[in-house]
């Protein structure tokens, strides 16, 4: 990778690091240049990550952070800058779901799923800006929302609503940041392939699911890559309050 999408001197922050697609990332970004400090809530894990970058001839740290938790993001932050310096690229990857029935969905739940995928996301984005407007170098930032933030499907109400509410959020903060020189854009995929989600896919009703996908096939997380350095790196400098599908045509599937 080379050019506009290079990637090269710039520190990348990466949240939700430690497994399925944010440790996907961290490798297609490690290999794309960047300098990498990875986030989550499991140290174990994270380190694994870290390994995996630096066996592909990446350069990465581990922080742990609870996304929800303002002065553990801050924190976080300060560990990452004494070593790499300040984050240029932020991707806002963490989040988690829940699959309960709304008439069954009690205010824990809701408030779990709203609190990592929505606040998580305005507080570690937050802390990020400020300080790239403290250093002025302005940057990118890439919220991770999903195409069940444009439309829904049954037994996900909170993982809609808080994925929706990112989308706007994003547009909000790329009107209010321009000024300082600080890109936000949202990344909405479809339905894609990962370790945790094989067997449901693998079933009568995830292959049901699947027939609705107008190319009829998942996607594949390398292939989130493409749309992701596009909105990291300078190839989308002119890019910003965007939201970038990448969903096998999905949303233009018929009602």
């Amino acid at each position: 990778m080379g050019g506009i999408f290079d990637l090269t001197g710039r520190h990348v922050l990466v949240t939700g690091a430690s497994s399925g697609l944010g440790r996907h990332f961290a490798l297609m970004l490690g290999k794309a240049g960047a300098t990498l400090t990875l986030g989550a809530r499991r140290a174990e894990a994270l380190a694994e990550t870290v390994a995996a970058v630096e066996a592909e001839g990446g350069q990465a740290q581990a922080v742990v952070m609870d996304v929800t938790d303002r002065a553990g993001i801050e924190a976080a932050l300060a560990r990452a800058e004494a070593r790499f310096g300040p984050v240029r690229v932020l991707v806002n990857n963490a989040g988690i779901t829940a699959t309960t029935p709304t008439l069954d969905l009690d205010e824990e739940e809701w408030d779990g799923v709203l609190d990592t995928n929505l606040k998580g996301v305005f507080l570690v984005a937050q802390a990020t800006a400020r300080r790239m407007v403290a250093a002025r170098t302005g940057g990118s930032i890439v919220n991770v929302a999903s195409i069940l933030g444009l439309r829904v499907a049954g037994g996900l109400a909170p993982y809609a609503a808080s994925k929706a509410a990112v989308v706007q959020l994003t547009k909000s903060m790329a009107l209010d940041w321009a000024r300082h020189g600080i890109r936000v854009n949202a990344l909405a995929p479809g339905y894609v392939r990962t370790d945790l989600n094989g067997a449901f896919f693998d079933s009568e009703p995830g292959k049901a699911l699947i027939r609705r996908v107008p190319q009829r096939r998942l996607g594949e997380a390398g292939e989130l890559d493409g749309a992701l350095l596009l909105l990291a790196s300078d190839a989308g400098s002119y890019m910003t309050g965007s939201v970038l599908a990448v969903d096998g045509g999905h949303l233009v599937s018929g009602l």
